[in-house]
């Protein structure tokens, strides 16, 4: 029988990696975690963790000014970038930290470096060389930014987070929900943001109502949203400013920034990793194939995460990598559920969302009820502020399941969890209407909407 140094090499200590890591060591596997960066992987370092932390500094102007509708005065104020910024580091920092706490409090040994497979058993990393019966591949995604002219110009959603200098002309290239969120964040920080996205609508994949209401209600925060829009190239000035050269619903446009953001879209971070020496089949866009145990192609290869561009977000690849030690060290096979995944969009306001959309569900049942509702939330009777809040339920007509909800307004995210719980559990809209309201809160909308709206594609299809 051959002999390893390790049971488990895992390549990448994200969130995935970690978990992965912990509960095999947990079972009494020898194990060993490669990270080049940093401790946490994307979520931690540069993306859910301090992007919320951004979102959250960026709301305090609204919450000022809404301040006096309750008989509040609010003084003189200013916002400082270094100072969050600086914050911001102090608390990633501590998290790195609690990382390296869990993974080697659990018994597993972590390399910071790079490593890189020699073959199907055999891993380099740095001087060393180590061999392990099996491998995890969880090193997440990277940015991706198109070749145009001047593309050297731009930072990418990585970068953002540590910027000297605070923009005060912004331009943010993308439609998904890494682009919006950092448009009402700079926008929100007090930045002229202007959005540009080559499509009709952002954020494709969600639900076309939450999409045109949340367009609404940004273009309300004064975010210039160009939509059909791509970009030719991008120049800088003697000033140091920035020259967007962009084509919009067919005609040149010229816009001038401070910074121009791309988030156009990120790949898995596969490249030199020599996938190809062990054997593992990649696709040409970087993406391991696996099967439903996250096994590759090679069997004791496996991938979680975003590498497998099955569901690219922070708790399924927590998930993965939990069922993956399950099954190899445990005997215990598990598959992840990756259906009626709910998820939030911390958009201003927010997104929650779970389960079909409307358009996914038309395509799929045989029929469907929707259950819409919008309304000026109760905070701003007295706010005064023109804010919309959206909620919608989809519902199955032939069971009665609700098999989507999708809502835009303050902690939709928050609202959304509860939700998702019933919605996995396979809950009727009888049984939602049936829940006790929460009054008066937004929440209490979900359960008590109680006529579908007109059933515009059964209409369309008589006439």
């Amino acid at each position: 029988m051959a002999s390893y140094d390790y049971d488990l090499f895992v390549i990448g200590a994200g969130s995935g990696g970690t978990r992965a890591s912990r509960i095999a060591a947990g079972y009494g596997a020898r194990v060993a975690v490669a990270e080049e960066r940093y401790l946490g992987g994307t979520c931690v370092n540069v993306g859910c963790v301090p992007k919320k932390l951004l979102v959250y500094a960026s709301h305090f102007a609204e919450d000022f000014e809404d301040a006096r509708g309750f008989g509040w005065t609010v003084g003189p104020r200013s916002f400082d970038w270094a100072t969050l910024i600086a914050n911001k580091d102090q608390e990633i920092e501590r998290l790195n930290g609690i990382y390296r706490r869990l993974i080697e409090g659990a018994g597993a040994k972590i390399y910071d470096a790079r490593a890189t497979l020699l073959d199907e058993h055999t891993l380099q990393i740095g001087e060393d060389q180590v061999t392990a019966e099996n491998i995890l591949i969880a090193v997440g995604g990277w940015p991706d930014l198109p070749a145009i002219p001047g593309i050297e110009h731009a930072i990418d959603s990585n970068d953002v987070f540590y910027l000297e200098k605070f923009p005060r002309r912004i331009v943010i290239v993308g439609g998904g929900y890494i682009a919006v969120e950092f448009a009402g964040v700079f926008a929100g920080l007090g930045a002229d943001v202007t959005q540009l996205y080559r499509g009709p609508l952002f954020l494709r994949g969600f639900d076309d109502d939450i999409r045109s209401s949340l367009a609404d209600e940004m273009r309300k925060k004064d975010i210039n949203l160009q939509f059909n829009a791509t970009v030719a190239s991008i120049a800088q000035a003697e000033d140091g400013s920035f020259k967007v050269t962009a084509v919009v619903d067919g005609q040149s446009s010229e816009l001038e920034a401070d910074c121009v953001l791309y988030a156009t879209g990120r790949r898995p971070n596969t490249a030199g990793l020599g996938l190809d020496k062990a054997g593992v089949t990649v696709t040409e866009h970087g993406v391991i194939p696996v099967d439903e145990y996250s096994r590759s192609n090679v069997a004791h290869i496996h991938a979680i995460g975003d590498v497998t561009d099955r569901v690219n977000l922070t708790p399924m690849a927590i998930r993965e990598g939990h069922l993956f030690a399950e099954t190899v060290f445990n005997n215990n096979p598990q598959i992840p559920d990756h259906r009626d995944v709910p998820t939030a969009v911390f958009s201003q306001p927010n997104i929650g969302t779970c389960g079909m959309t409307e358009a996914q569900a038309r395509s799929e049942l045989d029929a469907v009820d929707i259950y819409r509702s919008a309304f000026r939330p109760m905070k701003h009777t007295l706010s005064g502020r023109d804010e919309r809040s959206v909620m919608k339920l989809v519902v199955d007509r032939a069971t009665d399941r609700v098999v989507g909800c999708h809502i835009l307004g303050p902690d939709a995210g928050e609202i959304m969890q509860g939700i998702g719980i019933a919605i996995k559990c396979g809950a009727t809209k009888a049984q939602f209407d049936a829940t006790i309201g929460i009054h008066p809160t937004s929440a209490e909308e979900i359960v008590t909407m109680r006529e579908p709206v007109p059933d515009t594609a059964t209409a369309e299809a008589a006439d």
